[in-house]
C-alpha cells in the first residue's frame, strides 16, 4: 500500500467553513486504500522522504507562512515528488494577478484594473472592492467609495467594482473534468450553499478558465457571479488548495466524486 501525504491546517479557523471536518472526512475514505499521514503545511518538508505523493488540501492561506511555503516549493522541485494539485497552474497559486490578466485578454471577468487612471474602465459604481494581489481568504480586501479610493497607495493592489449580482456560484473541477457545482441562493451568506444544475452554458463559461488554466492534475474550483442579465462573470480561479463543501452534496454525487478522487491518486501513486 503507497504512503500518501495529506497537508492540511487541522485548527485554521475559516469563516463558514469546518476544515477539520472536510479532512477527517476525505481522509477517513483514503485511508482504506493508502497509508495516509496528516500533516501541517508548515511543517511538510520534514515528511516529504516519507511520501509515495502528496497531496496539499486545505491548507490555509500560504500568505500567513509564505517564506516556508516558498521553500517547500524548492524542495518539491528538487524531490521530483507528485503532488496533488501540480503547483503549475496560473491563477490563485501566483496570487490575484491572473484576474487582471484575464480582463484584459478579454475573458468574462469582473472588471479589474490596478491604475487608478483607468478607473472609467469600471463604470460609475458607488463602491469599489480592492484585493491585495498575493492575499486570499479576503485578507486585507477593502470596500471604498470613490473619494476615499482615491486617497489609496495602489501598489500591490487589484481593483474592481462592487457589483450587485443575483447569487454566487461554483464549478468543481477534477483536473479538466466536471464534477459538481453549488451555488449561494443568499449573497450575503457565502458558505450557505445548495446543490445546483449547471446548464450548458454555465460548463461552458466554467470551462474556458480551466482550458487556459492548463493545470496539469488537481481540483480547481472556479467562482461565479450570475448578474440580472443571467450573464455569468468570474470572481475567482482556485486552484491551489480550493474548499470543496462536499457535505453539502447528496450522498450519490459526495460517492461519485470520492471514488473518482481516488482513482485519480491512485493512478499517480500506483
Amino acid at each position: 500500500m503507497r504512503t500518501l501525504l495529506y497537508l492540511t491546517d487541522l485548527s485554521y479557523k475559516a469563516r463558514g467553513r469546518k476544515y477539520y471536518e472536510e479532512d477527517l472526512y476525505i481522509t477517513s475514505k483514503l485511508q482504506v486504500h493508502f497509508n495516509v499521514l496528516i500533516g501541517n503545511p508548515r511543517q511538510a518538508i520534514s515528511y516529504i522522504d516519507c511520501a509515495d505523493l502528496i497531496v496539499f488540501r486545505n491548507t490555509g492561506p500560504v500568505l500567513n507562512y509564505l517564506n516556508y511555503f516558498q521553500e517547500f516549493l524548492k524542495t518539491i522541485d528538487e524531490s521530483k515528488i507528485t503532488t496533488f494539485n501540480s503547483f503549475d497552474g496560473k491563477a490563485d497559486i501566483k496570487g490575484k494577478q491572473y484576474l487582471l490578466e484575464l480582463y484584459e485578454l478579454g475573458f468574462p471577468v469582473i472588471p479589474t484594473i490596478e491604475d487608478l487612471s483607468k478607473i472609467e474602465a469600471l463604470g460609475h459604481p458607488k463602491k469599489y472592492i480592492i484585493k491585495i494581489k498575493n492575499g486570499a481568504d479576503s485578507i486585507g480586501m477593502e470596500l471604498l467609495n470613490k473619494d476615499e479610493l482615491a486617497q489609496i497607495d495602489p501598489r500591490g493592489k487589484l481593483i474592481q467594482p462592487f457589483l450587485d449580482f443575483e447569487y454566487e456560484v461554483s464549478f468543481f473541477y477534477l483536473n479538466d473534468t466536471f464534477q459538481y457545482a453549488l451555488y449561494a441562493p443568499d449573497k450575503t451568506k457565502r458558505w450557505e450553499l445548495a446543490p445546483y444544475e449547471p446548464t450548458p452554458s454555465d460548463l461552458s463559461f466554467a470551462g474556458q478558465f480551466i482550458e487556459w488554466n492548463a493545470i496539469e492534475r488537481g481540483i480547481t474550483r472556479v467562482d461565479a457571479c450570475r448578474l440580472a442579465d443571467n450573464s455569468l462573470l468570474l470572481l475567482e480561479l482556485e486552484d491551489l488548495n480550493p474548499y470543496l463543501s462536499i457535505d453539502l452534496l447528496p450522498e450519490d454525487k459526495r460517492s461519485l466524486f470520492m471514488e473518482n478522487l481516488i482513482r485519480e491518486l491512485k493512478s499517480l501513486a500506483p
